[in-house]
């Protein structure tokens, strides 16, 4: 009896097995398209050009960058001269 009952067991187990497998594979595809036309594409045109600006440069703010660097680069020439001095006089003292 208890065989029996195992056998149908595992049987209906297989026949739900093959039912939910089948029923896996079956499936529907949709797919909808749309495209745009090669004739009605956007045609590229290039931007207009700033009036007034040339080069890369912007003007007044480019000049005060430039005369900032210019301090700076003379502030550390006067920095270096000053060390060199200072460490000359330091051997000097020193008798090095």
């Amino acid at each position: 009896m208890k065989k029996k009952l195992l056998g149908t067991a595992i049987g209906l187990a297989g026949l739900a097995a093959l039912a939910i497998s089948a029923s896996a594979n079956a499936h529907v595809d949709v797919a909808v398209g749309v495209g745009v036309p090669v004739y009605t594409q956007p045609v590229y045109a290039q931007p207009a050009v700033p009036v007034g600006y040339y080069g890369y440069g912007y003007g007044d703010r480019d000049e005060r960058w430039r005369e900032r660097e210019w301090r700076r680069h003379e502030w550390r020439e006067r920095r270096w001269h000053h060390e060199m001095r200072r460490e000359q006089r330091w051997r000097e003292r020193h008798e090095w």
